[in-house]
């Protein structure tokens, strides 16, 4: 009897011991998924005009990693879309081409901390060929040469404006836009002789235009900040979604496109 009971105690003890070993993992294989779906679900993300061909690759490489995300982009002047939250339009990401509008939404409590992904810098972009042989930022006060700028409360406008500045020139343009991509659709269409934008949009232009430099002692650098809109109802995707590109994927799109890494 009493060898009985000792082995019945045992096989008890090696039950729990099993019981307990099963329980853990469960809890682990559970955890891994956890973290593995993070990104999932459907998100929006509003992001400056600039981003977009990075961005929209970007998209493209989380489609065959993370089968179960649903990306809804809108692309616009970092001002416009800054307004749109402050607005309550549902978004989950912002992403900005400058601090300043990014601090709004921080000092307003509307987004999380934010962090940095990406720079850029301005370049002047012109007709292929540079049929009215702009050499740099002088050129853009000459008489007659049809300038077109982004506008003024847009990163890009004020970047441009300090760029400007710097180089001592006064430039009336025909028009200010709304962001870059529609002051560089002003050049590709013929509409204008000339246009400051990022280096990323005349690369992104396709030989529909030409760029031309601005020395580093004139440009400015854009800094590009993202972060996760409070409002979101997908948090942990959101967040998720920020860290792969600030860290992940997104920075091979970022520099494939002509991005400069965030620090």
């Amino acid at each position: 009897m009493a060898r009985r009971h000792k082995l019945t105690s045992v096989g008890v003890l090696v039950a729990v011991v099993l019981a307990g070993c099963g329980t853990s993992s469960t809890k682990t294989a559970a955890t891994t998924t956890t973290g593995a779906s993070r990104l999932t679900g459907s998100l929006t993300v509003l992001a400056a005009a600039s981003l977009t061909e990075s961005f929209n690759d970007e998209k493209t490489a989380l489609a065959t990693t993370h089968p179960g995300l649903r990306l809804t982009y809108s692309f616009a002047g970092t001002s416009a879309l800054v307004q749109q939250i402050q607005q309550g339009a549902p978004a989950d990401v912002f992403a900005s081409a400058d601090q300043k509008n990014m601090q709004t939404l921080v000092t307003a409590g509307l987004v999380e901390a934010p962090k940095t992904f990406a720079r850029n810098k301005l370049e002047i972009a012109v007709a292929p060929g540079n049929p009215k042989h702009i050499t740099g930022l002088a050129d853009l006060a000459q008489a007659g040469l049809r300038v077109v700028l982004v506008a003024p409360n847009v990163p890009a406008g004020t970047y441009s404006q300090q760029a400007l500045t710097t180089a001592g020139v006064t430039v009336k343009p025909k028009s200010q836009e709304l962001d870059v991509k529609s002051a560089l659709a002003k050049v590709t269409a013929g509409e204008a002789d000339a246009t400051i934008v990022y280096v990323t949009d005349v690369k992104a232009s396709a030989g529909k235009a030409d760029g031309v430099d601005i020395p580093d002692n004139q440009n400015v650098t854009a800094v590009y900040p993202i972060a996760v809109v409070k409002a979101s109802t997908h948090h942990d995707a959101a967040a998720a979604y920020v860290d792969e590109i600030v860290s992940g994927t997104g920075q091979k799109a970022l520099a494939d496109r002509g991005f400069l890494p965030p620090a």
